[in-house]
């Protein structure tokens, strides 16, 4: 009995053959892979922190030409949104170069003064809480807390990898102007796509429609606009709700008199662009700085912060960043952790806005197939 394959079929076997040959090989070779890949990707990393940098601002710029809408031409309003946005930036990098950056070295610099003390004192209170366990009484007395052993054990520590310190400096300062340079360049190559992103986007857009299948440029752009979207309300949303919760610990700890209100709500600020993870961060530095300071209030620090924790996550989040992407909170979360597990910081920065364009794209799908097959309602609801 001979079977007779068509093309289409032949087509099909060859195309599942060399694709699972081409996977086997290239699982067994992902080392060398990832470095070519490196190493073609490398140069582009300007390109891309552009690209980047260009659709944040695009955000702001889009609202700012907006609010000029009476000057004349269309480039010198664009040209005006692009110089206040980009004015914006340098302010606020400013801001935090000359105010928080300084208000955090005086912080360390009167941390660096108590120190002495705070060890002294821990000591003491140790040995108050300790008497009544002799088990630990005697290792606790074999345990140096003066800032003479730690300032010796630190000294040690730096003369182990003193040989090494040369070629580290170096390094740590090539990376600095490596990475200066990418984001100067990528902050050029942004203005040139904020200036020209309508005529980018219809090179685009033909370049597509004359390679590939209409139907599937079609999708592709819905998609894009689906992912843009997202990804705008994200931005806006998250920035939104740092900003907010920055100030809500402001004003707090103000009024109940705590040290650093200033700097640790900025570390808020700053560290809340992270979803739900971040504010942790500074909660940690925070209960630090303070503790220091005061042990009580650290742990009084410690009430407030989860308070206003709960604030945020029954409130604000929902309302300025939840409902914005249309992700419940579960998926959130889920995101979050499998984006940290994978990439860390990057990972939890990218993962909500990633599986808000999946949810929806697997909504309406589900909801198209349901349609199709014309399933009762009762029966999945």
């Amino acid at each position: 009995m001979s079977i007779i394959l068509d093309k289409k079929t032949v087509k099909s076997l060859i195309t599942i053959i060399f694709s699972a040959i081409l996977f086997a090989w290239a699982l067994k070779h992902i080392p060398f892979i990832m470095d070519v890949f490196g190493t073609v990707l490398k140069p582009m990393v300007p390109l891309f922190i552009g690209g980047a940098l260009a659709f944040v601002l695009n955000i702001y710029v889009k609202q700012l030409e907006r609010l000029f809408s009476g000057i004349g031409k269309k480039k010198v309003k664009r040209a005006v949104s692009i110089v206040v946005a980009l004015l914006t930036l340098i302010l606020i990098l400013a801001l935090v170069l000359l105010i928080v950056i300084p208000e955090m070295a005086r912080t360390f610099d009167n941390i660096g003064k108590m120190l002495p003390d705070f060890f002294e004192d821990a000591k003491v209170w140790l040995e108050g809480i300790m008497g009544s366990f002799p088990m630990f009484e005697d290792y606790l007395n074999n345990v140096d807390l003066s800032l003479e052993n730690i300032g010796e054990t630190l000294m040690d520590v730096i003369m182990v990898g003193g040989n090494n310190l040369a070629d580290f400096t170096v390094s740590v300062l090539t990376r600095l102007f490596s990475g200066a340079m990418n984001i100067l360049l990528g902050l050029i190559f942004a203005i040139y796509i904020l200036f020209d992103k309508e005529n980018l986007g219809r090179q685009v857009r033909r370049i597509l429609y004359a390679y590939l299948p209409e139907k599937r440029v079609d999708q592709f752009l819905g998609i894009t606009i689906l992912v843009s979207d997202i990804f705008q309300k994200f931005v806006t949303g998250q920035l939104t709700e740092a900003v907010i919760l920055g100030m809500m610990f402001v004003v707090s700890m103000l009024i109940f008199g705590f040290p650093y209100a200033v700097v640790v709500g900025v570390l808020v600020t700053l560290t809340a662009i992270i979803p739900i993870v971040g504010a942790f961060i500074a909660m940690a530095i925070g209960f630090f700085l303070i503790f220091v300071n005061s042990p009580v209030q650290a742990l009084w620090f410690l009430v407030l912060f989860f308070v206003l924790q709960q604030i945020e996550g029954d409130f604000i989040y929902p309302k300025v960043v939840g409902n914005s992407i249309g992700l419940p909170a579960l998926w959130v979360l889920a995101a979050v952790m499998v984006g940290g597990g994978l990439y860390g910081i990057l990972g939890i920065l990218l993962a909500v806005p990633i599986a808000s364009v999946f949810y929806v794209l697997i909504k309406r799908n589900v909801g198209n197939r349901l349609d199709d097959k014309d399933v009762d309602e009762r029966k999945y609801k």
